[in-house]
Formats: structure tokens, sequence, C-alpha cells
């Protein structure tokens, strides 16, 4: 079954009828961003480059939504003597704290307000099921379902120790092996705080090559406690760029890092929603390719607060607005389904209700369900979570001694996702963001038959490397109506004619380094229901080959696999 990643999101903001964001703490709607000194024809001045380079790319516009927010309005408020924690430009809003109350009715009556929102303390639902951490003297063989799991730690390019099962599940070891670790890719980490991240050996690769590109704290900006504050961060990340040959290397050990913190994991509100906004616009605006955000929102303390389950609906809440809203300005936002299988919650969180949000579910190491992880649909009839990676006894570093330890929740399964994304992308760079989440799917254990479990299932991401065309150029348009089967191949491949006419001028196959191992010309009219045959491959070595096709409409190239 093939799904299609739409990008439809509606942006009502001054609709969102939130009357609490946290104690003491205001949210900031402004009218429009009129007479703003910045414009969408000098977009280096709020951009990176390689943001800029992504929208130029894939033909994503520049909007008024890019624009940051009038620093006219946000100094209009501030000199009312309220602090200014973040701002939205996609909102087109800020959040202030203030223990003044008699200075939110001077701000509601600025010209260029909408409305200002207060909160006193809701608590948004987020934590992860942890099973108790094992320690360094544990070894593999105390995870669950150990009969299950694989007994070599090792492939071509890493040492994974603890972490093979995890990434041999999904085949993403041949990704590795081919060369793609995530290098050149920049993931967000948006979470709770990274105790200890700066101190641990798993990260020195990381701190040494300069693949921490920066961190910022949009809970406490004025006061950052990135590195000593909360523990999930930590682990989360090792799934990902942990580099401890023999012990754990994470799915994306050479990708570049931002870590953000927008969860405070002591006193959570309504407002870590707005946090994740603004931590999102940030992760835009520095060029970061995808989002790993093992955060969800569904419950508060107070019961009047809570998100409904008809909330789940892909376009109600704050934070799946704007993680949306990232994904249509190229991004991939991966995000935990949530931990609520079995609890009279069972459905995914906000963000992970998102259309175009890649939400992950978890397994155990055998591969099936983990009974926590949780289910779908959105209210709106889809299926969620959209595939899933190992949740239950995943291995990762604990943030207190920097061992190998194991801990269960879709917080690890959405990183292991995240950090194969990277690979993924960095394999098929011209794929658009849709593209890259469509091919994981199709190539996934339940690509035909999805369910509300897990999802499309569990992903081959060398059959989704596969799947992908070398190229989306316009010359190349072809490649999508010829069909070359079977992929894998061993002995023939056939071509066929995916529409009417398809003239063959050449065909050449190649392997990874360049050799030509076949090639021969054609003047052929390649017609529906017909096809050529090409034989005699039995000798061949196994690996990844790519086939190019010149036709009378331009080059295809198609990548396959020889078993």
């Amino acid at each position: 079954m093939k799904t299609t990643f739409t990008l439809i999101f509606a942006i009502f903001i001054s609709g969102i009828l939130f009357a609490q964001v946290s104690p003491n703490k205001y949210w900031v709607k402004f009218t429009d961003k009129d007479n703003s000194p910045y414009s969408i024809n000098n977009p280096e001045e709020f951009l990176s480059e390689k943001a800029i380079q992504r929208r130029a790319k894939f033909e994503i516009p520049l909007t008024t939504s890019d624009l940051p927010v009038n620093p006219a309005y946000i100094q209009s408020v501030t000199d009312l003597g309220v602090t200014l924690l973040n701002t939205s430009k996609w909102f087109n809003s800020i959040t202030i704290y203030t223990t003044d109350p008699s200075k939110i009715a001077q701000i509601e009556a600025l010209p260029h307000v909408v409305s200002v929102d207060k909160s006193s303390g809701n608590k948004l639902k987020s934590g992860d099921k942890f099973e108790k951490p094992f320690f360094a003297n544990e070894t593999i063989s105390g995870i669950p379902e150990t009969g299950s799991l694989k007994k070599t730690t090792a492939g071509k390019s890493y040492d994974y120790g603890e972490g093979y099962n995890q990434i041999e599940m999904l085949n993403g070891i041949a990704l590795h092996d081919l060369g793609y670790d995530g290098a050149g890719m920049t993931i967000a980490v948006l979470d709770a705080g990274f105790l200890n991240a700066d101190d641990i050996s798993a990260f020195d690769n990381l701190w040494s090559n300069g693949q921490i590109l920066g961190y910022k704290d949009f809970v406490n900006p004025t006061n950052p406690n990135l590195f000593g504050s909360h523990s999930h961060g930590t682990m989360v990340l090792s799934t990902m760029g942990a580099y401890l040959p023999g012990q754990l290397v994470g799915t994306a050990p050479m990708a570049d890092y931002w870590l953000l913190r927008s969860e405070d994991g002591d006193s959570e509100t309504l407002i870590e929603e707005l946090n994740w906004v603004s931590a999102a616009e940030f992760a835009d605006s520095v060029g970061a390719d995808i989002i790993n955000s093992s955060l969800g929102y569904t419950e508060f303390d107070d019961p009047s607060q809570n998100h409904t389950y008809s909330d789940m609906d892909g376009n109600t809440t704050p934070i799946t607005i704007g993680a949306d809203m990232a994904v249509s300005k190229g991004m991939i936002v991966v995000n935990s389904a949530g931990n609520s299988g079995g609890d009279p919650w069972q459905y995914i969180g906000a963000p992970a209700d998102g259309d175009s949000v890649f939400s992950i579910g978890a397994v155990t190491g055998s591969g099936n369900y983990a009974n926590f992880s949780s289910t779908g649909p959105t209210a709106d009839g889809r299926f969620k979570p959209n595939v899933v990676a190992q949740g239950q006894g995943s291995a990762l570093i604990e943030p207190w001694g920097g061992s190998v330890s194991n801990g269960s929740g879709t917080s690890f399964s959405s990183p292991i996702t995240a950090g194969m994304v990277a690979c993924l992308w960095q394999a098929n760079p011209n794929a658009r963001n849709t593209e890259i989440m469509e091919a994981i799917q199709e190539s996934a254990t339940l690509a035909n038959n999805p369910n509300n479990q897990l999802g499309y299932g569990i992903p081959d991401y060398l059959e989704a490397h596969l799947m992908l065309p070398t190229s989306i150029d316009s010359e190349t348009i072809t490649q999508r109506q010829i069909v070359v089967s079977p992929n894998p191949f061993r002995n023939e491949i056939k071509l066929s004619a995916g529409r009417e006419h398809e003239k063959i001028l050449s065909i050449t196959i190649s392997d990874i380094s360049g050799r030509i191992v076949y090639s021969r010309k054609y003047d052929t009219i390649l017609k529906a229901n017909t096809h050529i045959k090409m034989n005699g491959f039995s000798n061949l070595r196994e690996g990844i080959y790519f086939l190019t096709i010149k036709t009378g409409n331009g080059t295809v190239s198609k990548k396959l696999l020889k078993k």
C-alpha cells in the first residue's frame, strides 16, 4: 500500500483558545508583520546558507512565515517591563514572563496585539516507561528476548557492540557499509536536557570532530542549563551519535547535531509546546535536515486542560501545527509515537498525530509489538505510527557514568530511526523529504497491510535506498515509467515499459566503484506489455549496482541489488 505525505496545515493561531501556558508566563500573539525591517528578498538576514539552499533546491517558496517577528512589536511589549522568553515567527508571537498581572492589560491594549494567554501550571505528560538501567557489568544477554538477538556485534564499517540488533533489524548496517553513516546531514535533537553530554566519552568523537554544531536552551533562555538538567536527551542522542566501538555505535555516528532544550523536565506546562515550535524554527533557520523529538503531549495536571482524542487530528494542537510547518520547510520531523499502549489513553500524542510527521512506534528486540507503544488511528482516521524500530531493551548510554545500558520507550525507537533517516537521505541527497518518508514506508514489512500498532512495520533501509531514484532532475522523469525487475536480482534483469512507448538507446550496468560490468547499444521501442531481458549475471559479486538506460526522453538511473 502506497501512502502519500501531504504538507497540509492550518495556522489560525488567534483561534487557538488555550487560556494557560505556564505560571507567570504568557503567550502574546501579534496581528501582522507589517513594516518589518526583514524582507523575503534578503533571506540571508534570518536564514543560514544551508537553509536557503534547501529551499532553493526543493523549490520551497519563501513566505511571510519565514520572516522574524517584527522587532518593534517585541520592543513595545518588553518596554512595559516584562521578560522576553522566546519568539515564534511561524505563529507571529512571543512568550514572556512577568509576575505583575497589571502588565497584561497594557499589552492587550497595544494595537498590534491579538491576544494574551496565561497559564497556571498545567503539567504535560511526556514521560517514557523506562526499565531500570542495566549497568556496565550487564551484557546484551540481559535484554529481554535474548534468543532473538544477533550473536555478532560487528559490521564491515563499525563494531556496534550492544547496538547491533537495533540497527541490523532495519538493515541499516548495509547503508553504513556503503559509506552512508550520516556524514554531512544535520539532526536537531529537541529534548528535556543533555545531562553530562559534554563530558561523556561516548560523545568525544562528536565534540572533537565538530559534529556538535551548537546548543540552545528554550526553557531558560536567560540562564541556560542544557548539560546539568535532565538526562533524557543524553540517552536519546546516544542511540544516534554514540561512538564506542565494541560497546555502542549509534545509527548516525558521523552526522552533525544541534542540541535544543524545549522541555522542562521539572515543571512541565503547555508553554513547552510553544518552546518546541520556537526550537523547530531555530532548527530550520540553521539548516537542520531532520528533527528528532522524543516528546509527546496529551494530559495536564488540570484535567480541564487535557488534549482530547478529537484534538489528535493533525491540525489542532500548537505543537502539531508547528511540526507540520517544519516539514513544509523541507525538514523531516521524526517523533516518538508515545508510551500509552494499554492505558485508558492508548493513542499517539501531539505532535505524533501530524499528517506530515514521521511518527515512530516501538517493537521488541525480536521485532514484535512492544505493548507500551502508543497506537493509532488519528482522530481523522489515519494510520499511526508510520513505522517502528526497536524501543524495548534499546541499547543506549546512561548519563551518570557514561556506561552502556538499555531503556524502553518510543523515545529510543524514534532517534534510532532518525539516525537511519539521516543515512538514507545522505545516500539520496536529491530526494525530497516526502520521498524519503514514502520510500521508508514502502520498504517496511507491512507496506501492503498497515495497522495501528506497527503502522507500515519495520523498514528495510537498503530496500528504501534501492527504491529511490538516483536523481529527480526533470530530464529523468522517465525513470518512474520504466520498471526494472526483479530487484534484488540474481541472474536475470528484465525491463518493462510503464507507458505506451519508450525508445531504448543503450543500457549500461556498473558496480559501486564505477566499473562497467555490462554495456550494450539498442535501437528498440519498448512498448507496453513487452520487455527486454538481460542475463548472465550469476557470477557477479553481491552488492549494489547502477543501471543506466539512455532513452529518447533522457537518461534513466536505477539502483539494483545483486544477491
